[in-house]
């Protein structure tokens, strides 16, 4: 089958590779000529775990290019794929649909009949509808269908995801459309992952359901972490004792220093904005977005006061940067509300992270990146356990501690245990516990 992926971004890079490994013919497009240049070069947007080998694999089979060229991509596709950015619209936290809607403008000119149209960028209810309408508008005599098929790709985990989902949900009323998607998805049709059909219009809102439930669950046991630091619980305890609990599930009942990334805070807003447009008020997400924002805060509020309650002056090291460990993305991440809060209290940050440095050093200039944990550490009165990168998780205690002033270490995603920080000579904090 071939198929088109307009938008080699993370969900369309990691999707065509995906496809292309199923052995669908997969050309992937982007308007990017320095992006499409430097992947038929074999160099990659973004870091995702095994999707530089997975690119290359498939590439050199020939089932996977690269292209700028549109009209001429989408020509002969069954399938073509939008997977463009829905960031969040500046002023207002609508979804910025105006990339969905150019690249559903351009290759009105260029499929052919019977081809489906899948939007796989996550998108608000009725997005389809709009789409449909572009085509239609610009190719009146075209038979084509517009389906609905949402990512649910982990960042650090999406190849794995991709291949052994959940689920594969699939937006469309047109059962030879739905027929196509069968094809499409047949490798894990065959093992048996479960594909769910529904309307467009519920597909879309499956999305935004899904997040805003998952960054629910976050931020509800991030405030069970504060009401057990309050109470002397451990919140690692309750966690894993509403974990086992199979209506509840153990996923996402980590307590740390809140959600960011490129998914939960904008389609949390996204979804807001819808439901304030039809006056049917989601308050729980409304209160979920507002804890979060909080909280990072209240992160970089908490390393002050381990260093006293006065920052001024001092030196502080960051462990981790981005949002999640496994990805170089610091949109949303948890440590530029903590960086900006450290230095309001006239504190030095200096930081590393395994991959994310180069992006961070966009967003935070006002820090200082070294080349390794120790590094970062040296001279500093605290140190902050940011993100849970699996290179923090067997430090060498004793030889940080050696290499800093002071001695406060806060663990924001309660790595370690109180006994081995503080044998090593720490005054150590952690969440919830």
């Amino acid at each position: 089958m071939k198929i088109a992926m307009i938008g080699s971004g993370y969900v369309g890079l990691v999707s065509g590779a995906c496809f292309a490994d199923f052995g669908h013919d997969v050309v992937c497009v982007d308007k990017d000529p320095g992006k499409i240049d430097r992947l038929n070069s074999g160099v990659m947007p973004i870091y995702e775990p095994g999707l530089e080998a997975l690119v290359k694999t498939n590439v050199d089979a020939g089932r996977l290019s690269f292209s700028t060229d549109l009209e001429a991509s989408v020509r002969g596709c069954e399938a073509v794929f939008i997977a463009v950015g829905t960031p969040s619209r500046r002023g207002d936290g609508h979804a910025d649909l105006s990339y969905v809607y150019a690249a559903a403008a351009e290759l009105a000119a260029g499929i052919e009949p019977k081809t489906v149209v899948v939007t796989k960028s996550t998108v608000p209810v009725g997005t389809g509808d709009e789409v449909e309408r572009i085509i239609r508008e610009a190719n009146p005599a075209l038979e084509f269908a517009v389906v609905s098929n949402p990512e649910f790709l982990r960042e650090g985990a999406a190849i794995g995801d991709f291949k052994r989902p959940d689920r594969i949900v699939v937006g469309s009323d047109d059962e030879w459309a739905r027929d196509v998607m069968r094809a499409v998805y047949r490798p894990l049709f065959l093992n048996e992952s479960p594909i769910l059909f529904t309307s467009r219009r519920s597909s879309e809102l499956i999305k935004y359901a899904a997040n805003a439930f998952l960054a629910t669950k976050i931020t509800f046991i991030n405030e069970m972490a504060d009401l057990c630091e309050k109470l002397g619980a451990d919140v690692q305890d309750v966690s894993r004792g509403i974990g086992l609990d199979n209506r509840i599930g153990s996923k996402f009942l980590h307590a740390g220093p809140g959600y960011g990334g490129s998914c939960f805070p904008k389609d949390t807003l996204a979804l807001l904005k819808t439901a304030q447009d039809n006056d049917t008020p989601v308050r729980i997400v409304e209160a979920v977005v507002q804890a979060n924002d909080l909280r990072k805060r209240a992160m970089g509020r908490k390393i002050v006061n381990a260093l006293g309650g006065d920052a001024r002056g001092k030196k502080v090291a960051l462990l981790g940067l981005t949002f999640k460990p496994n990805t170089d993305d610091m949109r949303d991440a948890p440590s530029i509300a903590i960086v900006q809060t450290l230095i309001d209290a006239g504190a030095e940050v200096h930081a590393h992270d395994p991959e994310g440095m180069e992006e961070a050093a966009k967003l935070l200039p006002g820090i200082i990146m070294s080349d390794s944990a120790y590094a970062a550490a040296a001279g500093a009165h605290a140190v902050a356990l940011v993100t849970e990168w699996d290179a923090y998780r067997a430090l060498d205690l004793g030889k940080l501690r050696t290499a800093m002033s002071g001695n406060a270490l806060i663990d924001l995603r309660n790595i370690y245990r109180a006994s081995e920080a503080e044998a090593a000579g720490f005054a150590y904090s952690s969440v919830g516990r």
